[in-house]
């Protein structure tokens, strides 16, 4: 099925809507092209001198106008309901969609991308389904009916005034056939320009923080510039066709006054009828005109549509099974069997895992850089899913259960924080939005966060920024780690989380999360050795395979790896025990100063 009958079947749920609309725009053009008849008949009533009869003509041409007045604007708000129902459903489906979609589709995606599909191409939709499609069929159907007219009055005269007619409308379909790849490039460009600008905005610290505010200007410039250079080719393709479309008129209408004229002279046409001619000529250069306008707008539409559906299409890789299997009582034992995964066909980042971890252990997955540490932990809630192999919980394969279910069993705290600009409240309580406040209190207090939002004015209803950037990097990894506390799960997955905190509250949190990790099983990506002091068994990660395993003296000696990964995390180590010194020091000196 082609771009454009995908279109229209948008129109699906509005057909009733579309009909009238069409209706009502049909009637308006039957007033609109009485209006030239009975204009050439009140010419011959003056002509002939029957005055009696001229008041009945203006009275019938005000009555045609007022009929075309009333019956348009109740097609203007239904058309008007028509195209916003329609960017309404279609941007309610595909943000759906792309809710559906697993995480590895927005691995290859830029965001301002995906935004300009979700807004400039949905609009340029809506415009031509909401206005675009009635003009086409209003102007096809005045020109039509005008045409009838014309014949039925004077047919030899009206084959010579629709010679232009078939030209027109080859030159709107070659217009359309070169306009539609540069109008879709054009989408293309402002998409680009759109993720570009997206990308800057939300990296603008990082622009001034190494002042690259001036070559991140030419980098938007240029794309700018490609933005231009597109559209104005697309206007170049569009400064040529439309004056064509609006000239290939003016040659019909000419041909009216030069044969035309002749036959008046001769008698053997009344002016009356010559007048409502030209009318008609005259009534039809604004049809033509606006129908290669409205061609443009539906080849615009189909650039968009194309850009729209390639979403809406891409179907989702991780879904619910048909009948999705309950996990059973228990507390979160976790089982690889032979475990692969590769992204897209690409080398595996996950091979041949075989891993047992028994209920409430908690395992710290260590090794260098791309070694696949993050991969093993995201495919225990399903966030990818294996190329070959399972992973069970409590005996049951992941992929057998509702991923919305796994999810709630399986928390996760990235090594980001990320915050949505919502209350603290909001924030913590993300994963069981009707969560009390005590128990929000208690992941907060868990996560060594109480003191600190207790101290805000607002408390737990204070707004954060965009991203949580309001907040320092310690603090809002403190609240993504109490909003993964107050889903109690069963498996609690730490990517990292004490990264972006200084020594001393790293060791309030660990304090902390060392009693929510009894009896739940936990995963600890690490990097710092006192990181790793908290599992009961570490895995050490190369090349996306498993090299060791075991407790930390057992991987000192039996794992090479491992010693080189202990050694450059032992300087670390040492720095942040200074640190705490230095601040124990401090703190001592100045209670002593105070007279503490």
């Amino acid at each position: 099925m082609t771009t454009f009958w995908r279109l229209l079947g948008l129109l699906r749920p509005y057909r009733r809507a579309v009909i009238a609309s069409w209706l009502l725009a049909c009637l308006a053009i039957v007033g609109t092209v009485a209006i030239p008849l009975l204009i050439g008949e009140a010419v011959n009533a003056i002509e002939d001198g029957r005055r009696s009869s001229i008041l009945p003509y203006a009275l019938a041409i005000v009555g045609a106008g007022l009929a075309r007045l009333a019956l348009s604007v109740p097609r203007r708000l239904v058309a008007g309901r028509v195209s916003l129902g329609v960017e309404y459903n279609l941007r309610n489906r595909m943000y759906g969609h792309l809710q559906r979609l697993e995480l590895a589709f927005f691995d290859g995606q830029q965001v301002g991308q995906l935004m300009s599909r979700a807004t400039v191409d949905l609009q340029a939709v809506r415009f031509f389904l909401g206005y675009g499609l009635v003009f086409i069929v209003q102007n096809l159907l005045t020109i039509a009916l005008a045409a009838v007219v014309m014949i039925v009055v004077k047919p030899s005269l009206a084959l010579v005034a629709l010679i232009p007619v078939p030209f027109v409308i080859g030159a709107a379909a070659r217009y359309g056939r070169f306009s539609r790849p540069a109008l879709q490039e054009v989408q293309q460009r402002i998409a680009e320009l759109t993720a570009d600008a997206e990308e800057n905005i939300s990296g603008v610290r990082i622009v001034k923080a190494f002042a690259r505010e001036r070559e991140q200007f030419e980098r938007f410039r240029h794309r700018v510039g490609r933005v231009f250079d597109q559209s104005m080719f697309s206007t170049r393709l569009r400064a040529f066709y439309n004056p064509m479309i609006s000239f290939l008129p003016n040659l019909g209408q000419a041909a009216v006054l030069l044969v035309g004229g002749r036959q008046v002279i001769n008698g053997s046409l009344t002016l009356g009828a010559f007048v409502a001619f030209n009318a008609y000529m005259l009534m039809l250069m604004s049809p033509m005109r606006m129908l290669g306008i409205a061609l443009g707008m539906s080849q615009r539409a189909v650039a968009s549509g194309n850009r729209v559906f390639e979403i809406l299409d891409r179907e989702p890789r991780i879904s619910a099974p048909r009948e999705p299997k309950k996990l059973p009582p228990g507390l979160g034992a976790v089982r690889f069997e032979h475990a692969c995964l590769s992204y897209d066909g690409g080398p595996p980042a996950m091979a041949d895992i075989d891993l047992e971890i028994a209920a409430g252990e908690t395992i710290a997955v260590v090794g260098p850089t791309g070694s696949g540490k993050t991969t093993l932990v995201a495919t225990v809630g399903r966030l990818y899913d294996l190329t070959s192999g399972s992973v069970l919980i409590d005996g049951v394969d992941v992929r057998e259960l509702d991923p919305a279910e796994l999810r709630k069993q399986v928390a996760l705290v990235p090594d980001d924080g990320f915050l949505f600009s919502a209350t603290i409240r909001d924030n913590i309580a993300y994963g069981v939005p009707d969560a009390s406040l005590s128990r929000v209190e208690l992941a907060a207090k868990r996560a060594q966060m109480s003191s600190f939002i207790d101290s805000l004015e607002g408390g737990y209803d204070t707004m954060v920024g965009e991203r949580g950037l309001t907040l320092s990097g310690g603090q809002r990894q403190r609240i993504a780690i109490a909003r993964a506390l107050v889903t109690d799960p069963r498996v609690l997955i730490l990517d990292d989380a004490t990264a972006s905190v200084d020594a001393a509250t790293e060791a309030q949190i660990k304090g902390a999360l060392a009693k929510v990790m009894e009896g739940r099983t936990t995963f600890v990506i690490a990097h710092r050795l006192s990181t790793i002091a908290l599992a009961d068994r570490v895995i050490v990660m190369e090349d996306g395979r498993i090299s060791a395993q075991g407790t930390h003296a057992e991987l000192l000696k039996d794992s090479e790896l491992y010693g080189e990964i202990v050694e450059k995390g032992l300087p670390r180590l040492t720095t942040a025990l200074s640190g705490l010194a230095a601040n124990a020091d401090e703190t001592a000196e100045r209670a002593k100063a105070v007279g503490l």
